[in-house]
């Protein structure tokens, strides 16, 4: 009889659940949704953060669902001791969609929460959702396979086209860039502020496009975290806006930011057009457009996320002179969404994520390395 090497095993083996969420009503159903699955295996369920806490030191999870509102320790104030008691759980936050809410779970991403789940407003309408459950789902199975992601590249994939590590992005790009165009999706909010901060006040320099995949309200939250922190003007841009340099456009929840020429000058288009592999906004409507528009005076990034949103986007810019850089598998949350990049052969350079906003500033600065 053949036996399974330790790597097979973990990878067939249920992965392990907590449900924190003061509703017993939802406990319960996301408990038989994940038992139903045959994927995951529940291993506690909490009604508050102090017994959330408790359940990470005694199972270590693979992942916890994290309810932000619950009685006494709330899912924010938990959430560190959660991560400290329990580093390789990854967080699923689950909250109703409120402003307040989404400002929470921003600055939880930032603080080691992979993802966030919007509930429906009603009980009913998540019992009858199955849009939802799929969702749910799915940002479960993928928080739960990023822990145990390899330790190098795939060999099947042949990187010798690509520099991969620091690079001095100048022996890339034929024109100095003025347009930064990011995607992102899971372990994104993290990842996009890490980048824009270190890429500082060269920002001033840039139009920067964003489509990170989150829902209505949050991407308005988010735009508004980003500018707090790096002092750059970021906003969600209206259909038609002409865009300005030294400032940070951040798609809308649930609709596509493109790019439009009205009367000679380059300005936003929003529209809610059907999703595009089932991702709106998406990652290729804006890359697409931008490399019809932009051409070699663009630069593409994508970054951490589930799915391939953005390959075809990539391979658009690249046709159109425009350099790609791809975030490294080792410092992505998934490395789905620039895996794929990587894979397709759209990607310029593959570069770990502390590494890219420098690239991206020492190109700003003349392509002398800082």
């Amino acid at each position: 009889m053949t036996s399974l090497s330790p790597a097979s095993a973990s990878a067939q083996r249920p992965k392990t659940v907590v449900i924190a969420d003061d509703s017993v009503v939802v406990r319960g159903l996301f408990a038989r949704w994940l038992g139903e699955s045959g994927q995951f295996h529940v291993v506690a369920v909490a009604g508050d953060g102090e017994t959330a806490v408790a359940h990470a030191g005694r199972f270590h999870p693979d992942v916890m669902v994290l309810d932000l509102n619950m009685p006494g320790l709330g899912g924010a104030e938990a959430l560190p001791q959660i991560l400290k008691e329990s580093p390789h759980t990854g967080v699923l936050l689950a909250t109703t969609l409120t402003e307040r809410n989404a400002r929470i779970a921003l600055e939880c991403m930032t603080k080691g929460a992979m993802d966030v789940l919007s509930k429906p407003d009603s009980r009913g309408g998540m019992t009858l959702s199955l849009d939802f459950r799929s969702e749910f789902l799915l940002k479960l199975s993928n928080i739960a396979q990023s822990p145990a992601r390899a330790g190098a590249l795939p060999p099947e994939i042949d990187l010798d086209f690509a520099p991969v590590g620091p690079v001095n992005l100048r022996n890339l790009v034929s024109v100095m860039p003025r347009y930064l165009m990011i995607g992102a999706s899971t372990g994104g909010p993290r990842a996009v502020a890490k980048v824009l901060s270190d890429i500082g006040d060269a920002l001033n320099d840039l139009t920067t496009l964003i489509v990170q995949h989150m829902p209505p309200l949050f991407t308005a939250s988010f735009a508004e975290q980003v500018s707090a922190q790096i002092g750059i003007p970021a906003r969600e841009p209206y259909d038609g806006e002409r865009l300005s340099r030294g400032t940070i456009y951040v798609a809308p929840g649930g609709r596509h930011l493109g790019i439009d020429r009205k009367l000679g000058h380059l300005v936003a288009s929003i529209s809610d057009a059907p999703p595009v592999r089932f991702c709106r906004p998406a990652v290729d409507v804006l890359f697409t457009e931008g490399a019809r528009h932009l051409g070699s005076a663009a630069l593409g990034l994508v970054l951490t996320g589930m799915g391939s949103d953005g390959t075809e986007g990539a391979g658009a810019l690249r046709r159109a002179g425009a350099a790609v850089i791809a975030q490294d598998e080792l410092s992505s949350t998934i490395w789905g969404m620039p895996g794929s990049v990587v894979r397709a052969r759209h990607a310029s350079a593959v570069i770990p994520l502390d590494g890219i906003g420098g690239a991206i500033r020492d190109l700003l600065r003349g392509g002398k390395p800082s």
